[in-house]
């Protein structure tokens, strides 16, 4: 007879898990004790929100489903923030938790709580396993939900007594998984695919609006050869960027509140917007009546519920992005030249409006990204934590590849950038990963140097330091008359931190030393940290409205 326990970890292993990101506690001991033997990494996080946003990095990195586990009550809530930044993003997780006997359930047993209920609202799916035998089905399901579709977090929740409860030894696994209710659309309708390509061989001035939903499908190959065949300009998202190379003649950037200029007079303007794995959130539309008045709307997604949910549109196309992709450049030919005056347009609003850093000896957060970006030269992985410094890094590095920018985007969460890097670590063994962190942000989890330190997880974190909460500092001198209220933070030894674990650093003070520490943090084998000194009220610009006061703006500054 095996253990559920037991069962388990073989299904892991059946599903292709290498790493598990966990934390021990009374009822997962018995799924600890076959741990100790089994052919599984685990990595000993520091607190279990930890173990969650790894898993999540872990998978972003890889494109492979991240698998954490906590223990049942204050572990398994410790949890629920990870999950739910997986949620946001559509990143595939599968969280496993402890949970008291089944004869205890409800009774407000010692650490019992009702994680089955509490994160219904914020993953994809989730269980409540109650008997030992139904683990095989159950793993096999969670991980088929996670992967499929529009990927997301699913949760396993395993009381005790189907931990330790037995099983034949001749229990069978599924090799494939058929769901009543859940069969993901991932080839888009003929009918409005040829509505599709109708749209864009009559249109004027395309502008092809990728996001997250292209890195999750793989489809860049795909939006680059659609790019090039309309002779569209494309934008990204926050999550799109990497979809197509930062430095491609077409690639306006970023649009929406943190974006270019350029990208946002592009989507007020544009005759046709066809709007590929992204969801018009608010970030992004600004007022949503004003956003990209003047143009026609296809919108590509897997997911149903996201198309005409913010946005009305013109042609909705539902299905996977890659495949539909295809579908489009299967029927539709050449433009030609016939987009000529509006990329000539778009490139006079890019040379009229680009994103500059001030030319002075002062230390420019700007400057520091852009040093890092052109050092790495397109290598690695470069994860952010949450506020200026996501957008600094969004703005000024160039992202090359898909699944090399690792973030927050939908839920914003900060702390999540240090133990998102050890997963992205742990997934891409000897590539370079950077994580780019604000002094505020870094401070929620940065017990998660134990971890690295632990492990020799060769993380290099580059501080941007300027003693404030900044994004909310940047709000109060913009809107509330310079009134720093609570945003102000105590200068902290971050090397002296890292070193007390056994990582080692350097302080930057200076603009001068800014390339010699960064080549030295790539250079050094193990895990780094630069702290960098920045200017201490720099602000993230442009912060542009991408509805109605672009009008006035293409007005004031064409």
């Amino acid at each position: 007879m095996k253990t559920g326990a037991k069962v388990l970890i073989e299904g892991l292993l059946r599903q292709g898990t290498k790493t598990i990101f966990g934390y021990p506690g009374g009822v997962v001991l018995p799924i600890y004790d076959v741990l100790y033997d089994s052919p599984l990494e685990h990595i000993l996080v520091r607190h279990e929100q930890a173990a969650a946003h790894a898993a999540d990095g872990y998978a972003r990195a890889s494109g492979r489903v991240g698998v954490c586990l906590a223990t049942s009550g204050p572990g398994a809530c410790n949890l629920v923030t990870g999950i739910a930044t997986a949620y946001m993003d559509s990143i595939p997780i599968v969280a496993l938790t402890g949970q008291v006997p089944t004869s205890l359930l409800g009774n407000d047993a010692f650490q019992e709580s009702d994680i089955h209920g509490i994160t219904m609202p914020i993953t994809k799916h989730n269980y409540l396993v109650s008997r030992a035998e139904d683990l095989p089905q159950v793993i096999a399901e969670a991980f088929y939900i996670a992967s499929t579709g529009r990927p997301g977090p699913v949760l396993i929740d395993l009381p005790k007594d189907v931990s330790t409860g037995e099983v034949p030894e001749g229990i069978e696994f599924p090799t494939s998984v058929s769901l009543r209710g859940y069969q993901p659309t991932v080839k888009g309708h003929p009918r409005q695919i040829e509505r599709a390509v109708d749209l864009m061989k009559r249109a004027q001035r395309p502008l092809l609006y990728a996001g997250g939903g292209v890195i999750l499908s793989g489809a860049d190959q795909e939006l680059l050869a659609l790019a090039e065949r309309l002779g569209a300009p494309v934008t990204t998202t926050l999550m799109g960027l990497g979809a197509i190379r930062g430095d491609h003649p077409l690639n306006l950037g970023m649009l929406g509140m943190h974006g270019t200029a350029y990208a946002n007079y592009a989507v007020t303007e544009c005759d046709l917007l066809v709007a590929i794995g992204a969801r018009f959130d608010d970030r992004v539309t600004g007022r949503i009546e004003t956003f990209a008045p003047n143009a026609q709307v296809i919108h590509i997604d897997i997911d149903p519920a996201e198309i005409g949910k913010n946005k009305p549109v013109d042609v909705p196309i539902v299905g996977d992005v890659r495949q539909v992709l295809a579908q489009i450049l299967a029927r539709l030919p050449p433009r030609g030249s016939r987009t000529g005056p509006w990329l000539e347009r778009v490139e006079h609003w890019r040379k009229t409006h680009p994103l500059v850093i001030r030319d002075d000896d002062l230390l420019h957060p700007q400057y520091v990204v852009r040093t890092l970006s052109e050092l790495l030269d397109g290598d690695g992985v470069v994860v952010s934590e949450v506020g200026q410094n996501q957008m600094w890094t969004a703005q000024h590095f160039c992202f090359t590849k898909p699944r090399s920018w690792i973030t927050s985007g939908g839920l914003g969460t900060m702390g999540y950038g240090l133990p998102a890097s050890m997963g992205a670590c742990v997934a891409r063994p000897g590539e370079q990963v950077f994580l780019v962190a604000g002094d505020g942000s870094l401070q929620m989890n940065i017990q998660e140097f134990g971890t690295i330190a632990q492990y020799r997880i060769p993380v290099k974190v580059v501080v941007l330091n300027n003693g404030f909460l900044g994004m909310v500092r940047q709000w109060q001198e913009l809107f509330y008359e310079h009134r720093y209220s609570y945003t102000e933070l105590p200068q902290v030894d971050f090397v002296g931190i890292a070193r007390a674990y056994g990582i080692d650093g350097m302080v930057v003070e200076e603009r001068r030393e800014v390339r010699d520490a960064l080549r030295t943090a790539i250079a050094h084998e193990g895990p780094f940290i630069v702290d960098v000194r920045v200017e201490r009220e720099e602000n993230v610009f442009p912060m542009v409205p991408a509805g109605a006061a672009i009008n006035e703006m293409i007005g004031s500054r064409q």
